[in-house]
């Protein structure tokens, strides 16, 4: 380990900061801790890091130019990069917020969700597999597996904006530009491509058909 680096955790042990292991941080610039915050292995801090008051970093997680609020918890594997996590935020595993997204207090983004150029409200739930790029989302929105924001026209980008109180169902597409207003319910497998209003239902799906006498494909040895 570098002696810059050995440097940097000596200080930050004396202020109170905790390392699983002190010789598997690399504190690639200037890190910020706040009191009671714990720090675990291979992970890496590049520019200028803030951890306040009782933040937990997992393993492996990579953080850049941001800073995590209060008693916020990111989970082993992730990555944030220029941006802001508020109070009691749950981030991870294996999650990416990139630049220029803030997350609000409360907020829980789970595993293999990305996150771009977006602002999540209060008490927002995207906990599995989904993608909000160029999103904004107000309070208490739901997000469910495998959700797209379909945010790029091919010439250039285009937003999504989700009122609060709404319900997005699993696999649902959101073709920006588009607005989702307050407690809207998206049903699961839809592709959503006009406004929609507050407090209804909307499903967007192709009708299901069987096709009597299905033979099946052929095999090339029949």
């Amino acid at each position: 380990m570098k002696k810059n680096n050995v440097n940097k955790i000596t200080a930050l042990e004396k202020q109170g900061v905790k390392f699983i292991d002190n010789n598997k941080v690399d504190i690639r610039g200037e890190l910020i801790c706040g009191t009671d915050v714990q720090i675990d292995v291979n992970v890496i801090f590049k520019g200028k890091v803030e951890l306040k008051d009782s933040v937990i970093i997992g393993s492996n997680t990579i953080i850049k130019n941001s800073v995590i609020r209060s008693e916020s918890k990111i989970k082993d594997y992730s990555l944030v990069k220029h941006a802001s996590v508020g109070k009691n935020c749950t981030i991870g595993p294996y999650a990416r917020i990139r630049s220029n997204s803030i997350i609000d207090n409360n907020s829980q983004v789970g595993n293999f969700v990305e996150i771009k150029n977006s602002t999540i409200g209060k008490s927002c739930r995207i906990n599995h597999m989904a993608f909000l790029g160029d999103s904004t989302l107000e309070d208490n929105v739901t997000i469910g597996a495998g959700v797209i924001t379909c945010n790029h026209d091919s010439r250039s980008t285009q937003k999504t904006y989700i009122e609060s109180g709404s319900f997005i169902g699993s696999n649902v597409n959101l073709v920006a530009p588009i607005k989702i207003s307050k407690n809207s319910t998206i049903g699961s497998g839809s592709t959503i491509t006009k406004n929609t209003p507050s407090n209804q239902l909307t499903v967007a799906r192709s009708e299901q058909i069987s096709i009597d006498g299905w033979e099946g494909p052929k095999s090339k040895s029949s």
